[in-house]
């Protein structure tokens, strides 16, 4: 890893490339799940102390994805999906992705102490901690179990936006966590098995790689079954509703579909049709997740007029 951290850069770096840093697409889902939690809380908090503290939560976010893109500097430049990347394309060093993950990180947590209240900003910095060292620095270099347990990482911010919001943890709060960490596995195995040989080139014990593709296609089908569980009890809390639960419904169909075909798939399938059924479920995973967020923020603007809820169904 020190040969590629150290390198030196080919081209002068923009904005943009330190941006990529922090990985866009991924703060997309935190802002927008950590968004949902707030909203969807029993207790309405001043605008702007909401925009603060979201814009705490996605720079958090962010400095997880530089630390993690300074350590897995030297596997980036292995895999073909992230050749690309600031550091492994030498638009950045190592150590200034360092350095910006640790100022970031500092940033967002002591802002959100300081414009919320500790359990947010204490969920908020064990979440950084988990991403960047946890997670990348043990987990996704030994254990197939990597994805699984450190899903947790990218299951917090909703419930970081609840404690923003309420100060407290409760159980609309563990089941928004719950519904993201249960979907994480089956979402980045679909996307494992259509990536080929690139974790295993970078010496990253995926799933696919020490189970081989067939035990991977039945533990996504399996993981369906406590997402399910999860997402459907998530509709019976005082956050759920009717919207929600025909929400839930019509999205886990869908979403089982796609698991249940590439349960039955085998490796000639395949490779007769370049891997399309597990890219269109992966496709599909996105689309479940924001749907099922999105419907509970519908919920709560529907609740605040008094258009839906559970006692009126």
């Amino acid at each position: 890893m020190t040969d590629v951290i150290n390198q030196t850069q080919t081209y002068e770096a923009q904005m943009g490339d330190y941006f990529a840093l922090m990985k866009p697409r991924v703060m997309q889902l935190v802002v927008f799940t950590a968004l949902v939690g707030l909203v969807v809380a029993p207790v309405s908090i001043n605008p702007f102390v909401g925009f603060v503290a979201v814009l705490c939560i996605a720079v958090g976010a962010g400095a997880s994805g530089a630390l993690n893109m300074w350590w897995d500097a030297d596997i980036d430049a292995i895999m073909q999906r992230t050749l690309k990347r600031p550091i492994p394309s030498g638009a950045v060093t190592g150590g200034e992705a360092l350095g910006i993950g640790l100022t970031l990180s500092g940033f967002s947590v002591v802002l959100l102490f300081l414009a919320t209240n500790a359990l947010a900003a204490g969920l908020l910095a064990f979440t950084i901690f988990f991403y960047a060292v946890v997670y990348s620095m043990w987990l996704k270099r030994t254990t197939p179990q990597n994805i699984v347990i450190g899903g947790a990482a990218g299951a917090f911010p909703p419930m970081i936006g609840w404690a923003v919001a309420t100060g407290s943890v409760s159980i609309e709060s563990v089941l928004m966590f719950a519904l993201i960490f249960m979907w994480t596995p089956p979402h980045f195995w679909a996307l494992a098995l259509f990536v080929k040989s690139d974790y295993g080139d970078a010496g990253v014990p995926m799933l696919t790689e020490t189970h081989g593709r067939t035990i991977t296609r039945k533990h996504i089908f399996a993981y369906c079954l406590p997402l399910v569980v999860a997402s459907v009890w998530l509709g019976f809390t005082s956050i759920g509703g009717p919207f929600y639960m025909i929400t839930t419904v019509a999205l886990n169909a869908w979403f089982i579909k796609g698991c249940y075909a590439i349960w039955q798939r085998t490796d000639a399938d395949s490779d007769v049709d370049s891997h399309a059924v597990e890219r269109r479920t992966f496709i599909v995973s996105i689309y479940y997740l924001f749907g099922h967020f999105g419907a509970l923020l519908v919920e709560a603007l529907l609740r605040n007029y008094g258009l839906t809820s559970w006692a009126g169904w």
